[in-house]
C-alpha cells in the first residue's frame, strides 16, 4: 500500500497520462508523431528535482511540467497541451484509489478464507446467545462467525462498488468543457489506463465518487470494530470464551503481571474512530465552489493514503486476530449452563401455546416458573416439572426437548448454506 502513495509512483502516473495525452494527439493529427515519439524515449522525472522547482514555482504541476520538458527538447511544447491541473491529479488519483482498491479486496477475500475456515471448525460448539448482554438462547461459536463471514462478503461487494465508482478519469480542461482538446484525446487516455471517462465534469471529477469509496472504507472499517467489540466481550474474565493470541514473552500490564489484555481489538476500534473522520471529510470535499475550488485538495492529501492505509492494516490484523485466536469450549459450556436452563422459556412458552393455552396465559406461567429459578438452586426444568399446569399439558420428553440446546441450533447447517459455506457435519 506504501508503494502505491509513494511521491515516485505520483509522478510516474502524472508523467504517463501527459504521454499518453500527446500520443492520442498525434494520432488524432494535432500533434507531429515524430515529436510525440521523442517525447516518450527522452522523458523522465526526477522527485527531487521537482521539488526543488516546487519551492519556487509553489505550484506543483508546474514544477512537475518544468522538469519534464527540461529533458524533453523542443517537443515539450506539446506537454499538458489543452489539460489543466486538475485532468491530470484526478485521473492520477483514479488510478492510485483503484490500486488501493484491488489491495483490499485481496485483505477481504483472505480474511474470509479465514473466518470460513473458524467457522466450519466450531460450527456446534454450542455456547449461550447475549441480548442486551443478558443470556438468551444458545447459539454455536461457529454460527457467530458465519454472520461475520456473510458481514463482511457485503463489505467486499461494497467495496467493488466503490472501486467502480472511482475508476473514472477525467481530461476535459478548465471547466470541463474541452474548449482546447478533442473529447477523444480523453476517451483513449482514459481506455489504455483501463478507467471510464467521467460522463461530465467540471474542472474536477466530482467528490462525491471519492465520497462514497471513503465512506465505504469507513463503513468496513464499523463491521471491523463490531467484531472487535465481540471478541473483547468473550475475553472479558468472567466470560472467557475467546481469547486474542498472546504470544510467549508478551507483557500484558507494566503493573500486573497477570494481565492478559485484547490489546488487539481495542487498537481495532480505536483505528475504526479514524474512518469515520477520513469519511466525514471526504463528505465535506463534496460541495465545493462553482466549478471548483481547492478546499478539498489538502484534505485528500492526507485522508485517502491514510484510509486506504490505515484499512489496509486493520484487516491484516483482523485476520491474524481470527486465525490464532484461543477458543474455549469448555468455558462456553459452563456458560451455557450458568441461566440454569432459563434459555428454554420461549420453547416451552410455545410448546404451551401447541397445546392450546393463549399466548398471554402461557407466557405468565413461564414467567412465575423462571422467576422463581432465578431466586433458587435448582435448573429450569426442575420449576417446570414442578408447575402443576406446565406438568400437566407437557410430558417430561416434551419439557426435555425444549430444554435440549441442539433444538436451538438444528438449523445451523442450512445458515451456513445460505451465507455460501460448505455445511460442515454436525
Amino acid at each position: 500500500m506504501r508503494a502505491i502513495w509513494r511521491e515516485e509512483r505520483r509522478l510516474e502516473l502524472w508523467l504517463e497520462i501527459e504521454l499518453l495525452a500527446v500520443e492520442a494527439m498525434a494520432r488524432l493529427g494535432l500533434v507531429p508523431a515524430d515529436e510525440a515519439a521523442r517525447l516518450r524515449k527522452r522523458v523522465n522525472v526526477s522527485p527531487a528535482d521537482v521539488e526543488k522547482r516546487e519551492e519556487q514555482t509553489q505550484h506543483e504541476i508546474l514544477a512537475f511540467l518544468e522538469e519534464v520538458a527540461s529533458h524533453a527538447g523542443p517537443a515539450g511544447r506539446w506537454l499538458h497541451h489543452g489539460l489543466t491541473s486538475s485532468d491530470v491529479l484526478d485521473t492520477s488519483l483514479a488510478l492510485q484509489l483503484r490500486a488501493a482498491c484491488d489491495l483490499l479486496h485481496q485483505d477481504l477475500l483472505a480474511l474470509r478464507i479465514t473466518i470460513g475456515e473458524r467457522a466450519r471448525r466450531y460450527a456446534f460448539v454450542p455456547m449461550i446467545g447475549r441480548t442486551h448482554g443478558v443470556h438468551a438462547e444458545p447459539v454455536t461459536y461457529g454460527l457467530k462467525l458465519a454472520l461475520m463471514y456473510d458481514e463482511f462478503g457485503r463489505a467486499t461487494d461494497r467495496l467493488l462498488a466503490a472501486r467502480e465508482q472511482i475508476s473514472v478519469g477525467k481530461l476535459s480542461g478548465a471547466v470541463g468543457t474541452y474548449a482546447h482538446l478533442d473529447p477523444a484525446v480523453e476517451e483513449e487516455v482514459c481506455r489504455k489506463l483501463g478507467l471510464i471517462p467521467a460522463p461530465a465534469s467540471n474542472q474536477i471529477i466530482q467528490r462525491d465518487r471519492h465520497a462514497s469509496l471513503a465512506t465505504t472504507l469507513a463503513l468496513i472499517g464499523g463491521s471491523i470494530e463490531r467484531w472487535a467489540i465481540e471478541f473483547r466481550h468473550l475475553q472479558r474474565t468472567e466470560v472467557l470464551e475467546v481469547e486474542e493470541p498472546f504470544a510467549k514473552g508478551q507483557k500484558g500490564s507494566s503493573a500486573m503481571p497477570h494481565k492478559r489484555n485484547p490489546i488487539l481489538s481495542e487498537r481495532l476500534c480505536g483505528l475504526a474512530r479514524l474512518l469515520r473522520g477520513y469519511a466525514l471529510a471526504a463528505m465535506e470535499n463534496v460541495p465545493l465552489w462553482h466549478e471548483r475550488d481547492i478546499s478539498h485538495s489538502s484534505a485528500e492529501r492526507v485522508l485517502f493514503p491514510d484510509a486506504t492505509a490505515t484499512l489496509d492494516y486493520m484487516l491484516v490484523i483482523l485476520d491474524r486476530l481470527v486465525a490464532d485466536q484461543s477458543v474455549y469450549p469448555e468455558r462456553m459450556a459452563e456458560n451455557l449452563a450458568r441461566s440454569k436452563g432459563l434459555y428454554a422459556s420461549e420453547g416451552i412458552l410455545l410448546a404451551l401455546v401447541r397445546k392450546g393455552l393463549s399466548r398471554k396465559d402461557a407466557y405468565e406461567l413461564v414467567q412465575e416458573a423462571a422467576m422463581r429459578c432465578w431466586r433458587g438452586k435448582e435448573p429450569f426444568v426442575t420449576y417446570l416439572r414442578d408447575t402443576p399446569r406446565i406438568a400437566g399439558l407437557l410430558s417430561p420428553e416434551e419439557i426435555e426437548h425444549a430444554c435440549d440446546w441442539k433444538t436451538y441450533c438444528r438449523h445451523v447447517g442450512e445458515t451456513f448454506k445460505r451465507v455460501g459455506l460448505e455445511a460442515p457435519e454436525p
